[in-house]
Order: structure tokens, then C-alpha cells, then sequence
């Protein structure tokens, strides 16, 4: 039926010529839609991406709120360096076999282009090896370097370097780590070099590491002594759970930040014929996956942090310097708002807290292992109220309620009991696989301050991409994450391809037109 109506005697015919002029320029423009677009001209030398484990839009949202609330400026006067960025588009991030999400396919998406199956690192869904951006950023003999918060093997940096069907294989991983020839790699550590959990150890992966000319380092000493030139293994002394960084609520001046990290980077990857650098924050998502949004926020600031650094280089090298910001996915369905604050909100409760959930978790270990069967819900109340500032008196805006204090301390049975249920059951929707009591105070802190979870696992909400430098027009617009990994791609010349495809005629022509 025509859209167009005439009420005159050769309307009609009018009408439906216009109708059908309306489809032809509505087909012309399919493929307009369709295809995302590219970046067709000369490639960026200087390229960063920084991808934030779990970063959903209200992960990058609450940390502004807290600062503003913090230093009483009004909410929107405090900006996080990503979110000042000129270029902004809105990314989906389903895998080719699940709506949801993991990091390992996530990963595999933005690195090579290619959407592929939950689990699988740098491979398709036929598990073919595909070609990361870093690997032909190397073959290109461009610097490489890897960073993250969480071990340097695991599913999100892992996708850059390995080709492996399961991201839980980080032995077989750490020996492609081993083998990559890339220039840096920091952050946190090795799961199992060894190979003491593989079915079939190849030998210690840092062994043969040193022997592809890597030096380890793993201290801040050895660290900041490294100088350009050196292939390094860099990663933090203090690896308190999962071999990663401390939360960087919980870390010390010793520890190593994410934002030292890259600027280390930098110094070591800097050179004439330019450089690709992957940096993760890491425990963004593990913080969200226990739905502690003071850890959430100070992680994520601590992100932006070390984007600042990449921002820093790019002043100097304007017209050579992409630096792009996106999440893999978002994770715990964080939402800024709750149930029990209607329209109100409160962040600035979430100073209060002191130490992130794993410092608590780990405290409420120590206690229950040295009071088997002596344990007292009293022995937790200045704990609680040192640690996260709950008032058990019931008296200001941190004061708990009557019902908040009969969750606690059915949590608390629950803590000392070691009861965790994985994935099922009434105890799993109310605490997850987490310490019941380490969960219920957080909780009830984050719906203080305005703050609530919807999981403890992913969710397929989409994230934000942002972009600034060579080629950022293209990363504005509404696109899934395999396309971002194109776009990705075509700022540094490249197209999506095989590990064992050669490069294409245009990428080797575009590379030496640019210089390469």
C-alpha cells in the first residue's frame, strides 16, 4: 500500500510512481546500512586499544557520578578521560553460538574481525586459527605489546597472541605467548607455565621464554630497570588471586599499576616504524561479577588512568595516534539506580568502603578457619563497620535496618557454614558463587548509594566504543564487535584473514605507500 495518498483525480498515479521511487532509494540504501564503514586512508603508525573487561555503559557512568558527588560538583562536571573522546558508537556483543557473550569470543572478535564460539581463543567457529591485529602489526615489524590486569594468559589478552579452542588450556597458551616474538608483555602473571593442570606439558613455557630472548621481570626493581630494546615479561610481586593485580582499591605504592604499565609500554615499544599496544582492564569484570561497585569504580578509574597515558604520546604524535576505548561486554547487569532509592541517589556512601569484597572474603576465611565452631555474628559488626562504614545502630544514612541486620546474620550462618552453591538454587540467586556474608554487606552498601546488580554473570547489553586519532569517524555508529575488529583492522591497513592466508595485495601496497 502506498504511503502517499492524493486526493486529486491524477493522484494516484502520482502516488505510486513516488511509492515506488521510496523503495528504489530505500533498497539503494541497504548496503549503506549494512556495511559498516572502513578507514580507507593512510594507516595509523601508533595504535591503542583499551578494552575494559565488563565495561557497560553504567560502568562508565558511575565513576563520574562518585567523583562528582565526592568533590560536590554537579553530575555531568566530572569527565573520565574515554568518555571525552570525539568519536562515540554503540557496540553489541553476542558470539556466534550464544546471545551472551564470554571474553575469549569477544576477545577473538575485536582482535581479528571475526565472530566466533563461547571459548574459543583466536580461532573461527570451525576452529581455524584466524590472524589477531597484533600478529600483523608484527609481521609488519611494528612493536607489539600486550598489558593487562588479570594473568597475561587469560581469555581477553590471550585472543591477541594464541590460537587455542579453550581458554582454560593457559599452558598451551603461555607456550604461544612464548613464541610470539612480541615485544612486551605486563600485568599480571602466568596461571600454569608448567603445565602441571595441561593433559600434555610442553615444558615450563617461561623457560622457553628466556630462551626466545625474553627477560622476566617481577618485581618493581627489575621493572623499572628494563630499557628499550629488551623483549620483557613484566608482571606485579604481589599477585593475590588468579595470579592478577591487586583491585586497585586494595593495592599499595609497591604494587604496579595498570597505568605504569602502559606508560612502560610506551618507552619500550616507541620506535620509527611504530607500534600496536592491547591494555586491559581486567578486573573491571571480576569486580562486577561480585557486584562490588566501589571496587568496580576504582578499578575502572584506574583504567581511565592508564588511558591517560596513551593520551599523553598522542599530544605529541597527533596525526600518527589512534587510541580506541571499548568493552568486551558488559558484566553483573549494574544499573545506577534502586528499588529502595526511587529517584535518589547517594554515591558518595561508596567512600565508606574501604577494602574491596576478595580482601573481605579472604578476611572472613581467616576467621572462619580460626573459629570452627565458635563463630559469633558480634565479632563481625566493627568489622563491618570499619571496612564499609554500615552502622549497625540504625542510626544516619548508613544506619542498617531491621530487616538489613536479619540478612546479615542469615548470610553469616550461611559464610561460616562454606556454603556456595554454583550456579543453581536459592542460595546462588542470592550470592552467587561468593562468600554469602561478603555479598550481602555489599549489596547493601551499593542499594545506599543507589546502586544494583541484575547477575553475577554477563549480560548482552551493549557497550561503548570510543575513539580518538587516525581514522576515528569510522568507529562512531551502531555496530557488533566483530565490525569494530574490522574497523580496528583498517586503521592500521589491514583486512580480516586466516593465520595461515598471506597478506592481502591493497594491505602490502597500503603499507608501503604509508612508509612501512
Amino acid at each position: 500500500m502506498s504511503i502517499f495518498r492524493s486526493r486529486k483525480a491524477g493522484g494516484k498515479k502520482v502516488s505510486c510512481l513516488l511509492s515506488a521511487l521510496a523503495c528504489c532509494l530505500f533498497c539503494l540504501s541497504l548496503p549503506a546500512l549494512a556495511d559498516s564503514p572502513l578507514h580507507r586512508g593512510k594507516p595509523a603508525k601508533y595504535v591503542f586499544l583499551f578494552v575494559g573487561d565488563g565495561l557497560g555503559i553504567p560502568h562508565r557512568q558511575a565513576p563520574e557520578a562518585f567523583l562528582a558527588a565526592m568533590e560536590g560538583k554537579a553530575y555531568g562536571d566530572v569527565k573520565m578521560t574515554m568518555n571525552t573522546f570525539p568519536a562515540q558508537g554503540v557496540t553489541t556483543t553476542y558470539a556466534n553460538d550464544r546471545f551472551i557473550i564470554g571474553s575469549a569470543a569477544s576477545a577473538t572478535a575485536l582482535a581479528s574481525g571475526f565472530t566466533t564460539n563461547i571459548g574459543f581463543i583466536g580461532m573461527d567457529p570451525n576452529l581455524k586459527p584466524v590472524r589477531s591485529i597484533a600478529q600483523m602489526a608484527k609481521e609488519r615489524g611494528m612493536k607489539v605489546g600486550i598489558v593487562s590486569s588479570v594473568s597475561i594468559d587469560h581469555a581477553t589478552p590471550a585472543a591477541f597472541y594464541a590460537h587455542q579452542p579453550h581458554r582454560s588450556m593457559y599452558h598451551e597458551i603461555a607456550h604461544d605467548l612464548a613464541d610470539s616474538g612480541f615485544d612486551y608483555f605486563g600485568g599480571g602473571g602466568l596461571r600454569d607455565p608448567e603445565g602441571t593442570r595441561s593433559k600434555a606439558p610442553r615444558g615450563d613455557a617461561l623457560e622457553k621464554a628466556r630462551r626466545n630472548g625474553y627477560t622476566i621481570a617481577t618485581d618493581r626493581r627489575s621493572f623499572e630497570k628494563a630499557k628499550p630494546g629488551q623483549k620483557l615479561i613484566a608482571w606485579n610481586a604481589n599477585l593475590p588471586d588468579g595470579k592478577a593485580l591487586p583491585y586497585a582499591m586494595d593495592a599499595t605504592k609497591e604494587d604496579i599499576s595498570l597505568a605504569e604499565f602502559t606508560r612502560k609500554g610506551i618507552e619500550l615499544l616507541n620506535n620509527s616504524r611504530g607500534f600496536f599496544m592491547m591494555v586491559e582492564g581486567g578486573k573491571i569484570d571480576w569486580a562486577s561479577h561480585a557486584n562490588d561497585a566501589a571496587a568496580t569504580i576504582h578499578d575502572t578509574l584506574a583504567f581511565d588512568a592508564a588511558i591517560d597515558e596513551a593520551l599523553a604520546f598522542a599530544k605529541k604524535h597527533p596525526k600518527d595516534t589512534l587510541i580506541v576505548v571499548t568493552g568486551d561486554h558488559e558484566c553483573g547487569g549494574m544499573t545506577i539506580g534502586f528499588a529502595g532509592t526511587k529517584y535518589e541517589s547517594a554515591h558518595e556512601i561508596l567512600k565508606n568502603q574501604k577494602i574491596s569484597f576478595q580482601r573481605f572474603e579472604d578476611m572472613l576465611a581467616d576467621y572462619r578457619k580460626s573459629h570452627q565452631g565458635k563463630a559469633s555474628f558480634e565479632d563481625m559488626i566493627p568489622l563491618v563497620e570499619a571496612n564499609f562504614g554500615l552502622k549497625f545502630d540504625g542510626t544516619g544514612p548508613m544506619g542498617l535496618k531491621d530487616y538489613e541486620i536479619r540478612s546479615l546474620r542469615e548470610a553469616f550462618v550461611h559464610s561460616m557454614a562454606g556454603l556456595r552453591e554454583k550456579g543453581k538454587g536459592e542460595s546462588y540467586l542470592l550470592y552467587g558463587d561468593y562468600d554469602p556474608f561478603s555479598i550481602k554487606v555489599t549489596h547493601i552498601l551499593n542499594q545506599k548509594a543507589g546502586i544494583a546488580w541484575t547477575s553475577y554473570s554477563h549480560t548482552g547489553a551493549p557497550v561503548i566504543t570510543s575513539a580518538m586519532g587516525v581514522g576515528e569517524e569510522v568507529f562512531n555508529g551502531y555496530y557488533h564487535q566483530s565490525d569494530l575488529g574490522k574497523k580496528l583492522l583498517s586503521t592500521m591497513g589491514f583486512s580480516p584473514r586466516y593465520a595461515d592466508a598471506a597478506p592481502e595485495t591493497g594491505e602490502i601496497r597500503q603499507a608501503a605507500a604509508a612508509g612501512f
